[in-house]
């Protein structure tokens, strides 16, 4: 192969890297994500041998993964290198089948199986296995314009997965034929046209699904809720020394906005930490939480959710998350967790279940480098979690969804609480590990895709921003800046019908999931008969 050769195969993967880059929030050059992978096509089709395309796929995913969450860095240096050089190997698996299936199949069946499959890798990312890391999902590219996408409300987010494949493929078919013989070429004709209609069709239904959808909250009765953004150096807490001034401070905060009319009071994650941790079982007796209760005494009709660094001690192992307390025979399991608290005390407790890989968790597998990530701040033995969905009752007002930190990025998760009546979606969260980077910009606008999904409210507290409300629509309301310690007040409504998304779940990846394996079934059988033959 010439040298320019390479060169030209080269660039045509650092640029299909640096598009997808380019069109991931907050950078805003959305469109682009639609021919981002034409350049990844024609690297495939070039004739560069086996290794060196697998290696020019890798370096584009590696940009791509690089520049959009090389963040992760300033909270976690082990977290950041894995996330981005083992979710850039992972990516090259189903572009690794589509090439198989493409050298004994046609090109239509082996596009059908390139989509399959990689609706079946983002929707495994989606599942609690350990390194689960979904937060470059195709379909999260729209974020940021959510009036693209309101027909998540029927597809979720693997609707514009499907979306952003097809344009690309329908792109790459409609250039290599104008290569090939110019405009005249009817194919080039049809390709162009299907393309422009991919793009068109689903933004015009989403404005008309926009239009459809109407103000029905309009007479639903209404509730004042408050969300606290206490803007709290993270690396500072952790020291534990601060608790009571972090405490008071939050307290004060909370008083500006707070009045009789006030249902709901949101804080952050881990707004309640101290070095130990809290016992579930008495924060009622907990001295540190005196001036809590006291507040909470004051507003009788008041409801207080926020994180907290909490703890259970057990006489028996309770589940397979139970540590030993050394020299005792007894049992405890940390969490990160969110109460639910009025002024008689703790009314329900819910601990995270989606933990951060590395950072809160490692899989059985990876357990040898709970030391190398503990250095980092990072937990060898992990948090224990809460296996079911179960919404959080604020009185007779609301049902909260909860979701931690980064539990928010998982469409199909938390569409699990909206089936059981959940009204609101609360998001307690602490980006402040990021620092002022695109990270926290991001894992806000995902927020927006919950409420598309699912058309609820969302009340998100985030430690050192972004706090705000996001309307049915996916629209922000009221957004706290980065690294400001203030208070919101807004009243919503809870809303209690259900889409079609949370009615019935992500069917588009479940069905691509089916189809992956038949794929693979006739694709493995195949290639024994024709061994069997020879």
């Amino acid at each position: 192969m010439k040298f320019s050769d390479s060169k030209r195969l080269l660039f045509l993967s650092v640029i299909a890297g640096l598009l997808c880059f380019l069109a991931w929030p907050p950078l805003g050059y959305t469109g682009f994500i639609f021919f981002a992978w034409v350049p990844l096509f024609f690297l495939k089709d070039s004739s560069a041998g086996n290794r060196k395309f697998i290696a020019l796929l890798y370096c584009s995913f590696l940009i791509w993964n690089a520049a959009t969450t090389w963040w992760i860095w300033n909270a976690s240096a082990p977290g950041a290198v894995m996330a981005i050089l083992v979710n850039s190997m992972l990516m090259l698996l189903p572009w690794l089948a589509f090439q198989s299936f493409e050298k004994r199949t046609g090109k239509t069946l082996s596009y059908i199986a390139f989509i399959s499959f990689w609706l079946c890798f983002e929707y495994i990312h989606l599942q609690d296995w350990g390194l689960s890391w979904p937060w470059l999902s195709l379909g999260n590219v729209f974020a940021a314009y959510p009036e693209w996408i309101q027909w998540y409300e029927f597809t979720g987010t693997s609707g514009g997965t499907l979306w952003i494949l097809v344009a690309n493929i329908l792109s790459y078919e409609c250039i290599r034929n104008l290569s090939l013989s110019g405009w005249r070429n009817k194919k080039a004709q049809q390709f162009f046209f299907s393309a422009v209609g991919v793009l068109i069709l689903p933004t015009l239904l989403s404005l008309q699904i926009r239009n459809n959808f109407g103000h029905k909250a309009d007479s639903i009765k209404k509730h004042a809720v408050v969300i606290v953004q206490p803007n709290t150096d993270p690396y500072q807490k952790i020291g534990g020394t601060e608790f009571d001034r972090i405490l008071k401070e939050m307290i004060a905060l909370s008083r500006e906005a707070t009045d009789s009319s006030t249902r709901l009071l949101i804080w952050p994650e881990t707004a309640l930490y101290t070095n130990s941790g809290l016992d579930e079982a008495r924060l009622k007796e907990s001295g540190a939480l005196a001036p809590l209760f006291n507040f909470l005494k004051e507003y009788p009709q008041l409801h207080l959710f926020t994180g907290i660094e909490s703890y259970r001690i057990f006489e028996g192992k309770h589940s397979l998350y139970s540590r030993t307390i050394p020299g005792s025979s007894q049992y405890y399991e940390a969490y990160n967790a969110a109460v639910l608290l009025n002024h008689s005390g703790a009314l329900h407790f819910y601990h995270k279940s989606m933990l951060v890989p590395g950072v809160e968790t490692l899989p059985r597998f990876l357990l040898f480098l709970g030391p190398i990530f503990e250095k980092f701040g990072g937990s060898a033995g992990g948090y224990a979690k809460q296996e079911e969905r179960t919404s959080v009752p604020v009185a007779d007002h609301f049902l909260l969804a909860p979701a931690i930190c980064y539990e928010s990025i998982y469409g199909e998760y938390i569409s699990k609480y909206i089936a059981h009546d959940a009204s609101l979606i609360a998001v307690i969260t602490n980006d402040g590990w990021w620092g002022n980077t695109p990270g926290y910009r991001q894992h806000m606008s995902y927020a927006r895709l919950r409420a598309v999904e699912a058309r609820r409210w969302v009340v998100r507290s985030a430690n050192t921003g972004i706090s705000c409300f996001i309307d049915p629509y996916g629209n922000v309301v009221s957004p706290l800046p980065w690294w400001k310690a203030d208070v919101i007040k807004k009243e919503i409504s809870p809303l209690t019908e259900k889409t079609f998304f949370v009615q019935h779940g992500d069917i588009i990846s479940k069905a691509a999931v089916a189809a992956s394996i038949l794929l693979l079934i006739i694709f493995i059988g195949g290639s024994f008969r024709k061994k069997k033959l020879k």
